[in-house]
């Protein structure tokens, strides 16, 4: 993976702007650490930061062909089909890396071609003659793409920091900025940032810009359709897909592991990987991530029914791996909130982010590459809410039910149209919903919960993989985000998705002959996090730290005696800030990554 970055402008001769580019490429580092590249005109200026897995020698950016430069960020799955179709038409190629085959592919088939390609990527692509921009974004949104228009520049970037370096993008943060940390955060809105002056490309989109004028388009989308296949077949079809979307982003020129939680997407991964290097005479290493003295403060709960550590060592024994657990220092994890908000550039996921960070920097130790088991929650049925009936038909995002929580920890009129603000989003989505008039109430609501778990809930989490494994300069891939996949588990009715009346029926069914029961059949749990009262000290002490801070523009926007009641009892929270692991704590430690956030960016706002 790598670092992609751009600035276009027709009055201002970027040839001199190079200090502003250096600072830009300097912000991607961790994204590209192994090269970085510039192609810089009195027009334009495309920035690249490298981080190797393909072609190492051949590979460098931006790459140039007849009219057209490249800066391209991501992996391509179908290469060798796309290239051959290519070849076919008389193309010639001189490496091995998917960077040539996207820009050549764009050179035959414009806009078109992205409708060619699996996998997951964010990529730019310049012509010098006609000065016109194409910047175009995976079908799922697994790798970012921000641009902004602000001043007398068009740019865009793999990160939002890094627009923050263009002359007239400013750190404003407006109303709906502030709705989107307090109402719906860590989620947001697709298109949207925190920042004014800074937008998203959605997923599955593309956007040509040329001489001041901005186009969009989306050249896929999920579409309802007729679903054919029987219960058998649909285990078969289920097993194909999912075995060659592991198969196909296990290529590469250098290391490859998996994350392996003893949950059923992960060990499915790595039971699928594990074959696959046996077959080459080699053995799978796999990472597990946990907290000291976690077994001796973890409490069962209906969300997290059972620890991981009880089930990892089991299937890494069974597949045969050599398996690494890293255990992490709870007082790392609280000093690591700042770093991962940073990173992200943005208020986060609490240390579900930061864990995540301080993880995947022990795995880039001996790894560049690792796969994961994100987003088969989402497509397959996995979560709590799925099933149960007594919220599932709620007008209301199911993982944050209502803006009780957040609105308690407000000051008396700040943002009052709030809750608005945040039910509006859940009725946009819905509302694009596409289905079938032959389908039932039952089938109709599990193609929005579908929609809505895709555009919200696994784009938070595709955030915060992306960002930091990138920020580890570790490549993390994330097969169950393969489209085919995804299309396939949209159109299968619930009744064969959630197959013997089970979280993820179906996935589970396709693969128990190759899995212990005991984890086939195993109840789903998340994503570790610690238990451990050493954290919980350590996160009350930076919010009341936070609250110390009388100049913080937070201090106009939390209620200060609500923060402090939440400090000195955490267990008081009605249900999760978020999700199934936002409570208390992570609560305390969202508010300590606000505040970092607007310190370090200085953020202006306005309200």
């Amino acid at each position: 993976m790598c670092g992609i970055a751009g600035i276009l402008s027709d009055s201002i001769d970027l040839r001199g702007e190079r200090e502003t580019v250096w600072r830009i490429s300097n912000s991607l580092r961790s994204r590209g650490p192994d090269a970085r590249g510039e192609y810089i005109d009195r027009d334009v200026a495309l920035i690249h930061r490298r981080l190797s897995v393909i072609d190492p020698v051949n590979g460098a950016q931006p790459m140039a062909f007849g009219k057209y430069v490249i800066v391209y960020n991501g992996e391509l799955y179908n290469t060798d089909e796309v290239r051959r179709e290519l070849m076919e038409l008389g193309y010639i190629f001189d490496t091995r890396c998917d960077t040539e085959v996207v820009l050549k592919a764009f050179h035959f088939w414009r806009e078109e071609s992205a409708k060619r390609l699996n996998g997951i990527f964010a990529y730019a692509i310049y012509d010098t003659q006609d000065k016109e921009l194409f910047l175009c974004r995976d079908r799922i949104g697994v790798k970012p793409l921000y641009y902004s228009a602000a001043g007398k520049k068009f740019s865009f970037a793999s990160r939002i920091e890094s627009l923050l370096y263009v002359d007239g993008v400013e750190p404003v943060c407006d109303r709906q900025g502030l709705n989107e940390i307090f109402m719906l955060g860590p989620a947001g809105t697709i298109g949207k940032t925190v920042f004014r002056d800074i937008m998203e490309l959605p997923p599955a989109s593309y956007l040509y810009y040329s001489h001041g004028r901005i186009k969009t388009d989306r050249y896929w989308e999920l579409t309802a359709r007729e679903f054919t296949d029987n219960c058998v077949q649909a285990q078969e079809h289920t097993h194909c897909l999912v075995t060659d979307a592991i198969t196909r982003q296990l290529v590469s020129d250098v290391p490859v592991c998996t994350f392996l939680s003893g949950g059923l997407d992960s060990s499915i991964i790595s039971k699928v990987a594990s074959d696959y290097f046996a077959d080459r005479g080699e053995r799978l290493n796999t990472y597990s991530v946990d907290y000291v003295d976690n077994d001796k403060y973890f409490t069962s709960s209906v969300f997290q029914p059972n620890k991981d550590s009880d089930y990892i060592n089991l299937i890494a024994d069974y597949i045969g791996s050599d398996h690494h657990n890293v255990v992490l220092s709870n007082s790392a994890v609280a000093d690591a909130l700042i770093d991962s908000a940073l990173a992200r550039n943005t208020p986060g996921f609490a240390d579900v982010d930061s864990s995540l960070l301080l993880f995947c920097k022990e795995v880039k130790r001996n790894y560049t590459v690792a796969l994961s088991g994100e987003c088969a929650d989402e497509i397959f049925g996995g979560y709590p809410w799925y099933h149960r009936e007594e919220i599932l038909f709620e007008e209301t995002f199911p993982w944050s039910r209502t803006t009780n929580v957040r609105r308690g920890l407000l000051r008396d009129g700040f943002l009052p149209e709030g809750e608005e603000y945040a039910h509006s989003a859940y009725l946009d989505t819905v509302a694009a919903v596409s289905s079938l008039d032959t389908d039932t109430p039952l089938e109709k609501r599990m193609r929005e919960m579908f929609v809505l778990n895709l555009n919200w809930f696994m784009q938070t989490l595709l955030v915060r993989k992306d960002v930091m494994s990138m920020e580890s300069s570790l490549e993390v891939r994330v097969p169950f985000c393969d489209y085919r996949i995804v299309e396939y588990a949209y159109n299968m009715p619930w009744a064969i998705k959630s197959y013997n009346n089970r979280e993820k029926g179906i996935l589970r069914k396709a693969f128990e002959n190759q899995l212990p029961e005991i984890i086939t059949w195993r109840k789903k749990s998340p994503y570790p996090k610690t238990h451990n009262p050493v954290y919980l000290q350590c996160v009350r002490n930076m919010a009341a730290a936070v609250l110390e801070d009388k100049a913080s523009p937070l201090w106009d926007m939390v209620n200060p005696q609500s923060v402090k009641d939440l400090i000195d009892n955490p267990d008081t929270l009605s249900e999760p800030w978020y999700g199934q692991l936002m409570r208390g704590p992570q609560v305390l430690a969202y508010i300590v990554q606000i505040y970092a956030w607007m310190k370090k960016y200085d953020v202006d706002i306005r309200y």
